[in-house]
């Protein structure tokens, strides 16, 4: 049985060097535009210009890349204003987009997801759209946001949600579906389905608990009360807290610190934290171990070591 999972162990490691590899282009569309973007006026070391690398099929979401040495990070921008991000299927569709365009990206380090309208993420699924949809039509719909959230936790490159304001019900499964996340004091997060008598059905009851406990994740979906971004970073629900409005800046830090490291090695670690978890810890450490044994022969691990020996930064390539 050891043998077994052994094997399993190593064909996984196999699978993450092959994802990691680079990705072709095909899927992007050839509209580009630059724009500038600043961060936050006060720390001019966080304004950054950026491409618009994907006409989405929604004008609530916009896939793009931030420029010069910090080419290596996409960010998708959620902007809904009217519903305070909520998603309909007009969003969820250039999620999908924009979610399939970075698996198929083969310079990407990260992503940032955020959003552009002021104290809001995501307020969850567009009930008022709900309202209007046939048993079969929710079904669906529920379904593909599930999928969709799936794919996005499954992407080979970090993920890191910047959350400012609410951050509630497929939202927050959203935020939930990234590796890291951020958010400001004044953020609201919840889980509030058992208020409308159903459950969240994209993710919540399985990502909640994976990351809190059982017993808190309990507490949060049976009451669906509200936590404040102070309590969620004290519960182990998002990573960071920082002063309200900053999130973006703390997210866009964190994701030019993970910029600057070997791009194969972020894949590969993400493969080993991800699948890792998933196995018994003789068949995960076999699991970490391949993973391990394929960067040995990367000319970034190389790199690294020369760059080390001669006292500078690194340049790697992802090879």
């Amino acid at each position: 049985m050891v043998v077994a999972f052994v094997g399993i162990a190593k064909s996984i490691g196999q699978q993450c060097l092959r994802r990691s590899k680079p990705y072709s282009y095909s899927y992007f569309s050839s509209y580009v535009r630059s724009s500038n973007s600043k961060y936050g006026l006060q720390n001019w070391q966080f304004q950054s210009h950026r491409t618009l690398i994907l006409q989405s099929a929604s004008e609530s979401v916009k896939l793009e890349r931030l420029s010069d040495s910090d080419s290596g990070i996409l960010e998708v921008k959620l902007d809904r204003p009217e519903a305070r991000n909520a998603i309909g299927k007009d969003m969820l569709r250039g999620l999908q987009q924009a979610f399939e365009a970075v698996s198929n990206e083969r310079s990407a380090n990260v992503l940032m997801i955020c959003s552009s309208v002021p104290k809001v993420f995501c307020a969850g699924a567009d009930l008022k759209e709900r309202k209007t949809m046939i048993l079969s039509e929710v079904q669906d719909f529920v379904s593909t946001l599930r999928s969709t959230f799936s794919f996005l936790e499954g992407l080979h490159i970090p993920t890191i949600a910047a959350i400012e304001g609410i951050a509630l019900g497929g939202g927050l499964e959203m935020a939930m579906s990234c590796d890291i996340r951020i958010c400001g004091e004044d953020a609201v997060l919840g889980l509030p389905e058992t208020g409308l008598a159903v459950i969240p059905g994209a993710g919540g009851t399985q990502r909640l608990p994976r990351l809190v406990g059982k017993s808190i994740a309990k507490d949060i979906i049976f009451t669906g009360r509200k936590i404040s971004g102070k309590d969620a970073v004290s519960i182990g629900l998002v990573n960071y807290c920082v002063p309200a409005g900053e999130a973006r800046l703390k997210t866009l830090e964190l994701a030019r610190d993970i910029n600057q490291k070997g791009p194969v090695a972020l894949r590969m670690a993400k493969c080993a934290i991800d699948k890792g978890v998933e196995l018994n810890m003789e068949s995960a450490l076999a699991l970490e171990w391949d993973c391990y044994e394929q960067l040995l022969d990367t000319k970034d691990r190389l790199e690294g070591l020369a760059a080390f020996a001669e006292r500078r930064k690194p340049r790697y390539k992802g090879e």
